[in-house]
């Protein structure tokens, strides 16, 4: 048995009363019985003892025997809405273990200050051997350079030598080093900025959960 109700403001509480009017209809041996309301594709609510097939899925509303809702029934979820809320339950969790580390590792911001300190001091000397030896890198490569203006391709003189396979190995060799050693330094200083930025939201972090602990 089902009740079919416009899903319009002006309609809710001909709605209940009509709900009203088919529980005391019901006999004695329905009496107790739930009642569930829902809404089909067209926008119109339904009330009944039962839920047809097609809406079992999606959400429920259960009335009890006054017609006042006692519970909902969720609708079933998405893989994109369950990916989504384990996703939001792992942020929260990590949140919560990261608060829990920082409290019970550090006693005061000037051991984080420290930590962050000689932590850019590490990278900090990373970058400065990084920079020497590109520096030693690029005089290299012009040295070679004025090599290679003597020979083949470089050289305007008609009767100049092919480049010697060793010159063009070291320049090839040489021009590559200094290409990773610039991805290398690029690294580096992105690392200093996400380090900068980690240990500043750490910082705010560790004084608002002292401030709620000694208000607590």
């Amino acid at each position: 048995m089902s009740i079919r109700i416009l899903a319009h403001p002006a309609v809710v509480l001909a709605a209940l009363c009509a709900v009203a009017t088919v529980v005391s209809a019901a006999d004695s041996k329905s009496k107790g019985k739930e009642l569930y309301k829902w809404v089909d594709e067209k926008g119109v609510v339904h009330y009944g003892d039962s839920v047809p097939a097609q809406y079992s899925k999606q959400e429920r509303r259960v009335l009890n025997e006054q017609g006042v809702e006692v519970r909902r029934l969720e609708a079933q979820k998405t893989a994109d809405q369950v990916a989504a809320e384990e996703s939001m339950r792992r942020a929260v969790a990590g949140a919560r273990q990261r608060d829990q580390i920082l409290l019970t590792t550090y006693v005061s911001e000037q051991q984080l200050e420290q930590l962050r300190d000689t932590r850019l001091d590490l990278l900090g000397g990373q970058v400065k051997v990084t920079t020497l030896y590109l520096g030693t890198l690029n005089d290299k490569l012009e040295k070679l350079h004025t090599q290679a203006q003597f020979f083949k391709p470089y050289s305007n003189n008609t009767g100049a030598a092919p480049m010697p396979d060793q010159l063009a190995a070291d320049l090839v060799r040489t021009m590559n080093e200094i290409r990773t050693q610039e991805r290398n330094l690029d690294r580096k200083r992105k690392e200093e900025v996400t380090l900068r930025e980690q240990f500043a939201a750490d910082l705010t972090r560790y004084r608002e959960l002292k401030t709620r602990r000694y208000n607590e």
